[in-house]
């Protein structure tokens, strides 16, 4: 299995959904960072269960401790390692799905692939993996702020046909931390609010939209052929749970628009090379531009309802399956911080690498 991500700046997670806990190595950490659990902590809070009525009541603190990587506050340059204990274990609550597939989760696949699965939560195919993401992605953060002056946001931009306004450029932290849903858009946020709750009482669930931004950037950061920057953003976010599309810039959108419409004219601006559009979504040919980056992150309903569906069991014989435990009724509001994660992941790599070939 692929658990790992990153090339200077290198991540393994570890850890299943029911086990005794999950975590992660950060490997390439720049040493003399200042970082301490309370760095880490804001994010992991804000990724939790149990916060609110539109996410699952499964009760973890997701308290983080670092093991090493640390001394007298600062970062030492060698592998950093995070864990998070689980807390709110409740295996019984699958003891069903110990024989019966799940519809549209990976139970069938991980079967089909490895002979065997971990039956309780999901295993490693559960979201409880990206405690570790937001983890380390948290560290990403503080060193793109600190040394790079570069700013990751993201937020809830639509949930199912519910669509919020939202100006990339301008949108604040503290206008998306304002409401549960984590919609800057406060108006837009109720409604998405009382539809997931909605799904929620009749045991369905719903998807959306999360939109990405990155101010700040300089230009140059990433590469031109396989490794362009929106490449290792889309794989990135197409490799989180619940995943299911990702456009960057004009998108999909840019379909509509003549070449002429769609281009962005560069000017000089306090000396500097500025466009006076961003339909490239601050990305050209692989490599930033320096205007605000900005993409979005389509995420599916989550897969367990909790009404009676047709499956196959691990005999191969029709049978169906009603679901049960404690599930989101939609992700995205705790997907937010996911997402920023591997944003950051993504920039404070291509960082690094632009250093080590350019030195700059």
């Amino acid at each position: 299995m692929a658990n790992s991500f990153g090339h200077l700046f290198r991540i393994t997670t570890w850890g299943e959904s029911h086990g005794g806990g999950v975590g992660v190595v950060v490997d390439g950490c720049p040493p003399l960072l200042e970082l301490s659990e309370a760095d880490i902590q804001p994010d992991l809070d804000r990724r939790r269960p149990g916060q609110s009525k539109i996410v699952t009541p499964r009760k973890e603190t997701d308290t983080v401790q670092i093991l090493s990587g640390i001394f007298e506050g600062k970062t030492l340059g060698t592998p950093i390692s995070m864990w998070v204990k689980n807390e709110d274990a409740r295996p019984e609550a699958y003891s069903e799905m110990a024989t019966k597939f799940r519809p549209s989760h990976a139970d069938y696949t991980y079967v089909a692939k490895y002979g065997h699965r971990n039956w309780q939560g999901g295993g490693r195919t559960s979201a409880r993996e990206t405690v570790g993401r937001v983890a380390a992605g948290a560290i990403a953060k503080k060193l793109l702020r600190e040394r790079c002056g570069v700013e990751v946001l993201a937020y809830v931009k639509q949930v199912q046909r519910i669509t919020a306004q939202v100006n990339p450029e301008t949108v604040k932290a503290s206008e998306i931390e304002a409401n549960i849903v984590r919609c800057p858009d406060s108006t837009t946020a109720g409604r998405m609010m009382r539809l997931i709750d909605k799904m929620r009482r009749g045991g369905d669930s719903v998807g959306g939209i999360i939109e990405g931004v990155a101010r700040g950037v300089p230009g140059g950061w990433g590469e031109p052929v396989f490794d362009r920057l929106e490449a290792d953003l889309a794989k990135a976010m197409l490799s989180l749970p619940a995943s299911k599309g990702f456009d960057v810039g004009s998108g999909f959108n840019g379909i509509l628009m003549t070449g002429r419409g769609h281009n962005d004219p560069f000017r000089m601006k306090a000396g500097k090379v500025v466009t006076t559009t961003n339909y490239s979504g601050g990305i050209q040919g692989g490599i930033s531009n320096g205007q605000t980056i900005y993409f979005r992150v389509a995420f599916k309903p989550v897969a367990t309802v909790m009404h009676e569906q047709d499956t196959v069991d691990v005999d191969l014989k029709n049978t169906t399956l009603k679901g049960r435990g404690r599930h989101d009724p939609c992700v995205l509001p705790r997907a937010v911080p996911m997402v920023e994660a591997m944003t950051a992941l993504v920039l404070i790599d291509h960082a690094l690498r632009h250093k080590a070939q350019c030195g700059q």
